[in-house]
């Protein structure tokens, strides 16, 4: 939908009157000819009180999809070419795979799962035993590492001959790159960082995140676009338990065409291994009701002691009291601990988003009615300088017994 300039209908004399008219100033006339800038704010006043038939609003005809075409779900396994998990897939897209199966059971439609990468047999044969009833294989020597164009050519090739209904993506670095280049190659809407999904018996995909900071949870559906793309954060969902494989693998063509890109990789060199939040078992995680940052070695005594990671809130980032790697909640890390006691933090919806699914939360808080309390399995309402040092001598007690 949008407007549409008549310049047919259109002398300098009218062009004239449509920029004064316009109270944004979007309106330019070169050439003979007018045109609309990025100014315009669809006030319509430009139809509604300039010269008549000179511009006018047109609503886009929507076609509705042919939901026949279109079956199945779909999931991204992100290779790891390279480092200690070199010929396996990312455990975010083993948990996408749990996910599609459960969704799968709605419309009885298969799931299947595209890799990309070099030498992937291995990581094919991982993706059948977790669930996966097809593996799409687009294997090829320039495919060992990550490159954009390439990538995204195999995937609209994948999406032009599988027609998936639904895709699912990791929200890893690479996921977040290629997903909305593939988008918008086939034509397709993309919600990023799902934090839930649901299906409907239409196969319409019910991609569910947060908005307007945290405060409403969004449902998003895209009823007359096929394929449904979307992203999801690591630790989100749960990976499934191994199974006997039942699925097959298939070997797509790759074209001489699908190679072609401008990106060229020169050298690859190898990142320090780095600790990342979203792997731990146990985490104690630091809000704003640490007086200063001094205290941060009262919390890491407790780490120590439960052989847990330190994370945080967003605030104290800010503060520069820690790497914003060790950060928790929506603009930070999704994490899925066993165990997770957070000290001085408030819960607000943006962190909360970011733990809730954790097995066990025990919130430590001097504020009895804070938000934190509506999401915790146990909760101690007292001054944490004078529980965390009591926790710590539990714990040094259950380590030496």
């Amino acid at each position: 939908m949008g407007l549409v300039i008549h310049n047919d209908r259109i002398t300098e004399k009218e062009a004239s009157a449509l920029m004064d008219l316009c109270p944004f100033g979007a309106f330019s006339y070169e050439g003979g000819r007018l045109t609309a800038g990025p100014a315009c704010r669809m006030c319509r006043l430009c139809v509604k009180k300039g010269p008549a038939g000179a511009v006018t609003f047109e609503e886009e005809t929507v076609r509705s999809v042919d939901r026949d075409l279109w079956k199945g779900i779909a999931v991204f396994a992100e290779y790891c070419g390279y480092g200690k998990n070199r010929g396996s897939v990312h455990p975010v897209s083993l948990e996408l795979l749990g996910k599609a199966r459960e969704l799968s059971r709605v419309t009885g439609h298969p799931v299947s799962a595209l890799l990309i990468g070099s030498g992937t047999e291995k990581a094919a044969e991982q993706l059948l035993r977790y669930g996966a009833d097809a593996v799409y294989v687009y294997d090829h020597p320039a495919c060992g590492n990550f490159v954009i164009s390439p990538y995204a050519a195999m995937f609209a090739d994948f999406i032009e001959k599988t027609k998936p209904s639904s895709i699912l993506v990791g929200a890893t670095s690479l996921g977040r790159s290629l997903a909305p280049k593939v988008a918008a190659r086939v034509r397709a809407g993309l919600t990023a960082d799902c934090t839930m999904l649901e299906m409907r018996e239409n196969t319409d995909l019910v991609q569910i995140r947060p908005a307007f900071g945290g405060n409403i949870m969004a449902q998003i559906v895209t009823p007359d676009t096929r394929p449904q793309f979307c992203t999801v954060r690591y630790k989100i969902f749960s990976a499934p338990e191994k199974q006997e494989p039942h699925g097959r693998i298939v070997r797509m063509e790759i074209t001489p065409d699908m190679l072609k890109g401008n990106t060229e990789v020169l050298k690859v060199e190898k990142k320090p291994e780095e600790t990342d939040i979203s792997d731990a078992g146990v985490i104690v995680a630091c809000g704003r009701g640490l007086k200063s940052k001094d205290d941060i070695a009262l919390a890491a005594s407790l780490a120590e002691a439960l052989g847990a990671q330190l994370a945080c809130t967003r605030p104290l980032v800010e503060a520069g009291w820690f790497d914003p790697r060790r950060q928790i909640g929506l603009s930070g890390r999704t994490v899925k601990p066993k165990l997770i006691i957070t000290l001085g933090v408030s819960g607000s919806v943006q962190f909360a988003a970011g733990m809730r699914n954790s097995d066990l939360i025990i919130a430590v808080n001097s504020d009895r009615n804070a938000p934190i309390f509506n999401i915790a399995h146990c909760g101690y309402v007292g001054d944490l300088y004078e529980i965390v040092p009591a926790l710590i001598s539990k714990a040094e007690e259950g380590r030496n017994a």
